[in-house]
């Protein structure tokens, strides 16, 4: 009697209409399975640069922009993890209607991210591992608010490209990883994700740091040297991509922009 009320139990614990065959679109939401402990139920992935380990030989749908979408359906997913960017709009309807189960994410905040991962943990029946990544998350993100805290805070401009100049705007989950690091975002009132700016509208915002992932970008900023972030010696190179996949593991990232922008702390 007692073997059957274990096996109940555990069987209450899992959502009946768990997914079993997951196709992730896009590698921040299948880093996310993975942090669940769910690497098992992903049938299929898109692919954009170096995948996770578990996920090394899993079949490809394709990559941004370039969805194979007969090769979805051979794979016979029952849950579909969707970053709108992924894939184009003309596919993206053509997914809608073939019914298949869909979960899209954009976060745009830690918040909205834990409420993603919780959301997912519950698709796939992990809902009790959901609840211990956030907790565990949620800890670090306080962790370094209190270590890096700032009055006031740095104005920074993140430099995403350089021809033309782009940069994140207040919406991007990247700007909030500058805030939990003691820092501002000088285009924080911009409400595109990527607004393309200019070379004057920076020079007018005069940030005391620059932040770009490409050691070019830096260097170019050297002929501006009335900007306080050249005057400084403040040109700061993002030398790993976690910033730009929203996962559990972007708060590691986050850590390591922290210690970039205020090695003092």
């Amino acid at each position: 009697m007692l073997r059957w009320l274990a096996v109940l139990c555990l069987l209450a614990s899992v959502p009946a209409l768990a997914a079993q065959r997951v196709v992730s679109l896009a590698p921040s939401l299948s880093e996310i399975v993975v942090e669940l402990g769910a690497a098992e139920l992903l049938v299929g992935v898109l692919d954009a640069g170096e995948r996770p380990a578990p996920l090394k030989d899993l079949p490809s749908v394709g990559r941004y922009g370039q969805l194979d979408i007969e090769r979805l359906l051979s794979l016979k997913p029952d849950l579909l993890l969707l970053w709108p960017g992924s894939v184009g709009p003309a596919q993206r309807d053509q997914l809608a209607r073939l019914g298949i189960p869909t979960l899209v994410a954009e976060p745009h905040n830690f918040p909205q991210l834990t409420a993603q991962i919780a959301e997912i943990g519950e698709r796939l029946g992990r809902p009790a591992a959901g609840r211990e990544l956030i907790a565990e998350l949620n800890g670090q993100l306080a962790a370094l608010r209190v270590r890096y805290h700032r009055e006031p805070p740095l104005p920074v401009f993140y430099q995403v490209w350089d021809q033309p100049l782009y940069t994140v705007g207040g919406g991007q989950i990247i700007s909030e990883a500058l805030s939990v690091c003691g820092a501002r975002n000088v285009f924080a009132d911009q409400q595109l994700p990527a607004p393309q700016v200019s070379i004057e509208s920076v020079l007018q915002r005069n940030p005391q740091a620059i932040l770009a992932t490409a050691q070019g970008q830096l260097d170019a900023w050297k002929d501006w040297p009335q900007v306080a972030a050249v005057r400084q010696g403040r040109l700061l190179l993002v030398r790993d991509k976690g910033l730009e996949r929203p996962s559990g593991q972007m708060i590691a990232a986050t850590a390591r922009l922290c210690a970039l922008i205020a090695p003092e702390r």
